[in-house]
């Protein structure tokens, strides 16, 4: 199977749980859709999909709170939708200062992680004779190895960028302390695009550091 590994790496860290409506707090580790997000900061294109295989869990699991300032509200779709049609952004705008609050945050601290993940060809991909998974594995080999990237990868949140590497000979081993069987509960897979962005979920269990990923329509992925 062809496949491309990375390692990221950064400071801080919140992959935040959606059940948590109020206070951002974060998974004990990455999310297979925050992988899927650095690697198309790095490449992308409509004819491809990255799905992620495995995740390997590098640094001991750490968190740490933190206040945070965030914006309380946002704008509703239906007057962006307005705008456009008006051709106008009137009654659009954020006003910052006077719609700030703080909040508190759980994050987890110096995280390191290899993501392990394989390309498909979308319909649009596999309708051209001149697409293929080489062809996009190669181009973001070749750009991971470069540090190259459309957007600045990030863990979680923007405001926690991370560095990145491209692997290649032995795997890394993760620390000590991660090995053996540990069940972190019910975890966001990914959005399944195919029916308006309903979000699906599976039971992570990490054993000695590593998280075995399913695919969408796998058995155990739940809507």
């Amino acid at each position: 199977m062809q496949l491309i590994r990375l390692k990221v790496w950064g400071p801080r860290a919140l992959f935040s749980r959606p059940e948590m409506k109020v206070e951002r707090v974060s998974y004990d580790v990455i999310t297979p859709s925050a992988a899927r997000g650095i690697l198309e900061a790095i490449h992308w294109k409509p004819q491809m999909v990255w799905r992620i295989r495995r995740l390997l869990v590098l640094n001991p699991i750490r968190f740490e709170s933190l206040r945070r300032n965030e914006v309380g509200s946002k704008i509703p779709a239906g007057k962006v939708t307005a705008a456009m049609r008006a051709g106008s952004t009137e009654g659009l705008a954020l006003h910052v200062d006077k719609d700030r609050q703080q909040r508190a945050a759980t994050l987890l601290k110096d995280v390191a992680y290899v993501i392990e993940a394989r390309i498909e060809l979308t319909a649009k991909g596999r309708a051209d004779p001149a697409e293929s998974v080489q062809k996009h594995l190669e181009m973001a080999r070749r750009r991971a190895a470069k540090g190259q990237y459309f957007h600045h990868p990030y863990l979680g949140t923007r405001e926690f960028a991370c560095d990145f590497e491209l692997l290649e000979g032995e795997p890394l081993q993760p620390h000590e302390s991660l090995m053996g069987e540990r069940d972190l509960g019910w975890m966001a897979l990914d959005l399944d695009y195919a029916v308006g962005m309903e979000p699906q979920f599976f039971r992570a269990r990490m054993v000695d550091g590593v998280i075995e990923v399913p695919a969408p329509g796998d058995e155990g992925v739940v809507a």
